[in-house]
């Protein structure tokens, strides 16, 4: 077990809520940690950066949703947008990871977990982020990043 992977932030970004998740230090599990909305992009990029930097983080990967065929549509122009953002305020790594099933894949947990209603719509996007940090760390630890 490797020790010293060091913790990573993931993003869910969207313009109402973002959800926000992180990894133990040795990289092998993501975690929820909270979905915020903190009122504009500019504002949301200024709270991840410092939550990174306050939480120790080494790198942040942003969720770039891409449409079925692998492209990118607007929601991925959105994101990069974020992104440079984001850059400005923090000058850790930041990678990408293709978010695409996520939101569905969450609301099949939440479903089976039976949480419906406000509950669900607020830990939709911190599961979304979740799923992308773990989804990215299973691939850097099989080298298919």
């Amino acid at each position: 077990m490797d020790l010293t992977h060091g913790k990573y932030l993931s993003v869910d970004y969207g313009d109402v809520r973002t959800g926000i998740a992180t990894c133990d230090p040795s990289g092998l599990i993501a975690e929820g940690l909270e979905t915020v909305r903190k009122g504009g992009m500019k504002n949301t990029a200024v709270y991840v950066a410092a939550l990174a930097k306050k939480l120790g983080c080494k790198k942040i990967i942003v969720g770039l949703p891409k449409n079925m065929d692998g492209s990118e549509g607007n929601r991925a122009e959105t994101v990069g947008a974020f992104i440079e953002l984001l850059r400005a305020e923090t000058d850790l790594a930041i990678d990408t990871m293709d978010e695409r099933m996520t939101t569905m894949i969450a609301y099949r947990y939440l479903g089976a977990s039976e949480v419906y209603g406000k509950k669900r719509k607020g830990a939709v996007d911190t599961l979304s982020a979740e799923i992308i940090l773990q989804d990215y760390l299973d691939k850097e630890r099989k080298g298919n990043l």
